[in-house]
């Protein structure tokens, strides 16, 4: 499962994995989901204490033991905390035609997330790997391969666009598209947007109103 159901986050505190458990079937399911979503930077995991967030009441005190089993074997954490999750919703964003907006002036490399509570502008490419989350716009001067959701906090209004627009997969408030594996690639930029219950992709042009 390839989405914010899990997300790795990095901060002065330590390392905090928050798990959405009502996002899978079963607790196994949560299970592979998180050891595929920490796998991409296994090194980071060792030694570490990790602070779980997710809603304890779902999870019994067998699978609580389970889980912590799976992080000290598979990625040799020193310790686990387990925190109940913030029941609160967030609210939705709804700066994007102004408001934040947060400016990386790099490259995005493969297993590297980028999050912001605005919009986001990337001026260098995302690589296939990486991941990008913004509860405004989503914009990348430069070539869109990774994992890309706009509009995170529910704002189906939010865009997508890329010099070269070509994500893993791509997400807009709750809608979610794959890339096309195969066919032509175009050469111009283009922008995705919500249009029905769909993502659709157009070109980019200047004088259009989005």
């Amino acid at each position: 499962m390839v989405n914010d159901s899990i997300l790795v986050k990095g901060n002065r505190e330590g390392l905090n994995v928050v798990i959405n458990i009502e996002a899978f079937k079963d607790f196994e399911d949560m299970i592979d989901s998180l050891i595929k979503k920490m796998s991409r930077g296994k090194k980071f995991y060792k030694g570490a204490t990790l602070r779980i967030t997710t809603q304890l009441k779902y999870i019994t005190d067998r699978e609580m033991r389970s889980l912590k089993d799976v992080l000290f074997d598979e990625f040799l954490v020193k310790d686990c905390v387990f925190e109940e999750i913030n029941e609160k919703k967030e609210k939705v964003f709804q700066g994007i035609y102004e408001g934040r907006t947060k400016f990386v002036r790099r490259s995005i490399r493969s297993g590297q997330v980028v999050e912001y509570s605005g919009n986001l502008v990337i001026i260098g490419d995302v690589n296939p790997g990486a991941e990008i989350y913004a509860s405004g716009n989503i914009i990348v001067l430069g070539n869109l391969r990774g994992y890309v959701h706009a509009g995170r906090t529910g704002n189906s209004s939010a865009i997508i666009a890329a010099f070269r627009l070509q994500p893993q997969m791509m997400q807009i408030s709750n809608t979610i598209t794959r890339n096309p594996e195969d066919g032509v690639k175009p050469e111009y930029p283009e922008v995705a947007k919500i249009k029905g219950n769909s993502i659709i992709v157009e070109p980019y042009l200047p004088n259009k109103f989005i």
